[in-house]
């Protein structure tokens, strides 16, 4: 009999996908069972119509503690490289696969959030936190750098000096200095997370999912551009959503020049009323 792995779990609400981390007697450190099922967590709900944000949160008092120094370290790497490489694969595997996600997705950091986690935490598209959470690069403290990809998303979302500072101390940060380093785009007292968070989430909602997912990559895409090639990008991958949903966008323009429904400087048209 197959054991049930429910190391992550999650609920739909109103088209919301709540998923979360579920090991909080480990601070819902990540190990190879977690990152297994999170990757089918991800696969169940990506293409399903009634899901258009997804949320990864955690249970108990920690968002993800970093990867499990024991199953994910130790014990993997007694079997040798082979089952090495495969844990890897899985972590960065559905990182990758969040970063590139078919729906929004946001990052409720509502408790710590150290070394590992910032993979994940740099995958969703948003991050919010609360005040009282707990930030840290430790793996300087017992004897490595911050692998796993952890390194590149300081780099990534620090200025170099706060980068640098934050990878070669090991000091623990609380949400309010993650939203000043821009770890995480807001903190709020952990009591108003889940309401803000569900708040953004209802913005969202009301958005075109086409424009929605075709923006999230060109924002992670053109990063790495010259403005000439970020130019070019854009303008096919618009021409690439057009053709995917040309009424979408025609039924916008259509609500703010001939209805005159709305402002887009404003709030967004009704995707409610677009054809089909």
């Amino acid at each position: 009999m197959t054991e049930v792995n429910n190391t992550a779990t999650y609920v739909v609400e109103n088209r919301i996908a709540w998923v979360k981390f579920n090991r909080p007697e480990k601070r819902n450190c990540m190990s190879p069972r977690l990152n297994q099922r999170m990757m089918e967590v991800l696969d169940e709900l990506e293409y399903r119509d009634d899901v258009g944000v997804l949320i990864l949160t955690g249970e108990g008092t920690a968002w993800s503690a970093g990867m499990d120094l024991k199953e994910y370290f130790r014990e993997t790497e007694a079997k040798g490289l082979g089952a090495v490489r495969q844990a890897q694969r899985e972590s960065y595997g559905w990182w990758r696969r969040l970063r590139w996600y078919n729906k929004p997705t946001i990052a409720m950091v509502n408790g710590w959030c150290f070394g590992g986690g910032y993979g994940p935490l740099f995958a969703c598209d948003l991050a919010f936190a609360a005040e009282e959470a707990q930030f840290g690069l430790s793996e300087i403290n017992w004897g490595i750098l911050p692998g796993g990809g952890a390194t590149k998303v300081a780099v990534e979302l620090l200025s170099m000096r706060d980068a640098m500072y934050h990878a070669l101390m090991g000091e623990n940060i609380d949400g309010k200095k993650a939203a000043e380093w821009k770890l995480v785009n807001e903190a709020v007292p952990l009591e108003r997370l889940k309401d803000r968070v569900t708040e953004v989430a209802n913005v969202l909602l009301k958005k075109n999912p086409v424009a929605l997912k075709a923006t999230k990559d060109a924002v992670r895409r053109v990063g790495e551009m010259t403005y000439d090639n970020a130019e070019d990008y854009l303008v096919r991958a618009q021409e690439a959503a057009n053709s995917f949903d040309n009424d979408g966008r025609k039924e916008g323009i259509k609500q703010f020049i001939d209805d005159k429904t709305y402002k887009p400087g404003l709030g967004s048209y009704d995707v409610a009323a677009s054809p089909g």
